[in-house]
């Protein structure tokens, strides 16, 4: 038996983009936050936590992107037709928080709260942007003859948007865990009850989101509650339960590691519930991996590249994270 490639390349991928949706997250959080914390040296500093690393968390959207591209044409040229503006809006966001990220450190004081608005404002869009792209994902593409065919506004709908919401959320949760992971003193005991009220909101989020996608997918209520599916899937939304009363529990008294790795096991579960509902599809509901392949030439060719650089982006990602790991104190960090 030969080797799958688009099996291979739909994991490196799916690997990708959820890499990009744990380390992006957090620091999209922290831009989400800023409303709610209005010390202006603790804003400093909840930025000082991700200065040495943020940057470097977008190469992962980089490869998915690339990797889409070049394994699945077919399933890029018609994404991207189909959600073209939450697309752009997530890029605008996410070029609009880089800039306010450095300029708020080198403007003068009276810039200073035009930079900070920019920068939640940025987080908040290209948050709220990916949750929409994810909804109008999951809820299916019109394709006729391998092209899009649905309208330009086909990914606006209550699933999509509520999809948004639930991401902003879920962003907000991981960074104010980070933030309970790297803080200490009156932030630290801020961000521990912001963790408190997020967690009891995202349940709510995910309980609502676990009930809506069946609903209105048939394909994915068949997947999920037809026989034996159900017990080979049931640990999923077991093991989701058993997070979230751990993670109830992390957050009271005085946690640190805790929630923020339980948060990560959550984000997990679900990223692994929307692999299983849509699996084999690349474009649900009805374009599957083999159909959107590029020729295994062309998906073998790019294969090498990608075995080649992923170790290094591994390597250098997990020792930036190794160098600045500890609590981030008032006057460390980002210097302009």
């Amino acid at each position: 038996m030969g080797i799958d490639l688009p099996v291979i390349w739909a994991v490196i991928i799916a690997l990708g983009v959820m890499l990009y949706i744990v380390m992006d997250g957090f620091d999209l959080g922290i831009g989400i936050l800023f409303p709610l914390i209005k010390d202006r040296q603790e804003r400093d500093l909840m930025v000082n936590t991700v200065a040495p690393v943020w940057d470097g968390n977008e190469t992962w959207l980089v490869l998915g992107g690339a990797g889409l591209m070049a394994a699945f044409p077919l399933a890029y040229s018609v994404i991207l037709s189909a959600l073209y503006l939450p697309l752009l809006a997530m890029l605008i966001g996410l070029i609009w928080r880089g800039v306010a990220f450095e300029f708020r450190f080198k403007s003068d004081e009276s810039h200073r709260p035009f930079w900070d608005k920019a920068f939640f404002s940025g987080s908040l869009l290209a948050t709220f942007s990916q949750g929409v792209v994810l909804g109008s994902f999951v809820q299916g593409i019109k394709v006729v003859d391998n092209a899009y065919a649905g309208g330009i506004f086909d990914w606006l709908s209550p699933f999509s948007l509520f999809c948004g919401l639930g991401l902003v959320v879920t962003y907000a949760l991981l960074g104010s865990t980070w933030l309970v992971l790297k803080t200490e003193g009156r932030l630290y005991a801020q961000v521990c009850q912001l963790s408190r009220q997020l967690v009891a909101l995202l349940l709510v989020f995910m309980l609502a989101v676990s009930l809506w996608t069946p609903l209105q997918s048939p394909a994915v209520f068949a997947r999920w509650f037809s026989l034996p599916n159900l017990y080979f899937f049931l640990p999923v939304p077991v093991l989701t339960l058993l997070a979230c009363w751990a993670l109830v529990r992390s957050v009271s008294g005085k946690p640190h590691m805790a929630p923020f790795v339980l948060t990560l096991v959550l984000v997990f579960l679900g990223y692994s519930g929307l692999i299983i509902s849509i699996w084999p599809h690349v474009i649900p509901p009805g374009i599957t991996l083999e159909q959107a392949s590029s020729p295994p030439q062309s998906q073998g060719f790019a294969l090498v590249g990608a075995l080649l650089i992923l170790p290094v982006i591994l390597g250098y990602t997990a020792w930036s994270y190794y160098v600045f790991r500890g609590k981030v104190r008032l006057g460390d960090g980002y210097h302009h």
